[in-house]
């Protein structure tokens, strides 16, 4: 099989995953990586899954001829089944190569996912009709945990002392 190269750098402490010829629509596949990227990988799971079950919508920003508004602080928003199903299946392999690299599950961040448009794959019948292929990236990315700190106090400035006024008006010296 040959290599697949990553539009871009997967250093040491990086895990990735390539699905490539997925059998679904590019448009949507591009509106859920935008509402998955940047997310830590456990929050990117229940945000596919609710997704899924009908939950919480996805926000389509561009893609938008025909979708309809939902509920809540959303313009529109759709519940793309398949597609989250495929990204989600994506998400678990990037962790299960993550585990296998021995990174630590709890402190992944989805840095890069991204959607492409694939080739165009014929149908056959008489109506010669063009099957939709995406392919996706992800390269997850573990962090380092934020170490508790005390909050840093403010320095005290010096106060000025004002001149003390004579009867004259005119200040001691």
């Amino acid at each position: 099989m040959t290599s697949y190269n990553y539009s871009t750098q997967i250093g040491e402490k990086d895990a990735a995953a390539v699905g490539r010829g997925l059998p679904i629509s590019t448009k949507q596949a591009i509106e859920i990586c935008r509402a998955v990227r940047g997310e830590k990988l456990e929050r990117a799971k229940v945000v596919l899954a609710e997704a899924i079950n009908e939950k919480v919508p996805i926000a389509f920003r561009r893609f938008t001829n025909g979708i309809g508004h939902k509920k809540g602080n959303l313009a529109s928003g759709a519940y793309p089944k398949k597609a989250c199903s495929e990204i989600l299946r994506l998400l678990n392999s990037a962790q299960a190569n993550a585990q296998f690299k021995g990174l630590s599950s709890a402190d992944l961040v989805v840095r890069h996912i991204s959607a492409q448009k694939d080739s165009n794959t014929p149908r056959y019948g008489r109506r010669r009709r063009f099957a939709k292929r995406t392919t996706i990236e992800i390269v997850l990315t573990e962090t380092e945990a934020k170490k508790t700190q005390e909050p840093k106090k403010k320095e005290a400035k010096p106060k000025v002392q004002k001149e003390a006024k004579t009867e004259e008006g005119k200040s001691e010296q």
